[in-house]
């Protein structure tokens, strides 16, 4: 059964879930209430139907389930204002904020509403997003159409929280590693001879096409390496190369030096 989805804050990502849930038909548009202090920037999801307010109080007492979409700052302070709006024995708190645990939000709400922590990525804005997803009191039923709502959104995996500062780097940091990959090949591909958009487009596409054939096909990077590198041939002599000057080991240490970034601080 649908729900009603309140998203309090319509900055980038706010209005990105507002955007995809509307667009793969999960919800209605009149059933998504998003909140803003300046709703002037909200005027084009108003106009296919989405429901704005700047008062954070009403979007609580209109839905089913509420998004927390604000920057991390802001979490205790608007937390603190609707902490008796919420209704435990009805609602689902999901949390989009990065670095905010479970336990923190709780501090706020109580230790009986229902909370869902997600970490989605900038995909999320075409539907592509990574999600990973922790939950506390949240039963299966309800687990579940929160899976269902980042499902539509790209691809959801639930995740023990102790992981949320792993699925950062990987899944959220991780796009800007997949970028420069892609960057460093169009600028070897301009060296070789193609223009700039062509390199661009052969790029985003053929690593577009390398993902999807793990997706979809359940195997391994390896199995599909070992399929395109033939005895003495180019590919295994450029792979060869790459890993000489340090290629997959950069990759693992810039990884982990994210990590290590996030546990300091």
């Amino acid at each position: 059964m649908s729900k009603k989805i309140a998203i309090i804050g319509g900055g980038n990502l706010g209005t990105a879930i507002a955007e995809g849930l509307i667009q793969s038909g999960f919800v209605s548009p009149k059933h998504v209430l998003i909140t803003k202090r300046n709703i002037q920037t909200l005027h084009d999801l108003e106009r296919r139907g989405v429901l704005v307010s700047d008062k954070n109080e009403e979007a609580i007492r209109y839905a089913d389930l509420v998004i927390l979409a604000v920057k991390p700052f802001q979490v205790d302070s608007v937390l603190a204002a609707l902490k008796d709006e919420f209704r435990a024995d009805k609602q689902i708190l999901v949390s989009v904020v990065t670095g905010v645990s479970i336990e923190h939000l709780m501090r706020h709400v109580g230790n009986k509403l229902p909370v869902v922590r997600a970490m989605p990525n900038t995909a999320i804005a075409i539907q592509e997003s990574m999600t990973c997803i922790s939950a506390t009191n949240v039963g299966e039923e309800h687990l579940q159409y929160v899976l269902d709502m980042f499902n539509q959104l790209g691809r959801a995996v639930r995740i023990d929280e102790k992981l949320m500062d792993a699925a950062t780097v990987l899944g959220a940091c991780g796009t800007a590693f997949a970028m420069r990959y892609i960057r460093a090949n169009i600028q070897g591909g301009i060296e070789i001879g193609f223009d700039a958009a062509t390199a661009n487009l052969i790029a985003a596409q053929t690593v577009k096409g390398a993902a999807e054939l793990l997706l979809k096909k359940g195997s391994h990077p390896e199995q599909e390496i070992d399929k395109v590198t033939t005895p003495k041939g180019c590919t295994i002599a450029g792979l060869n190369e790459m890993e000489h000057r340090g290629f997959s080991s950069s990759l693992i240490k810039g990884l982990v030096a994210s990590y290590d970034k996030i546990a300091k601080d």
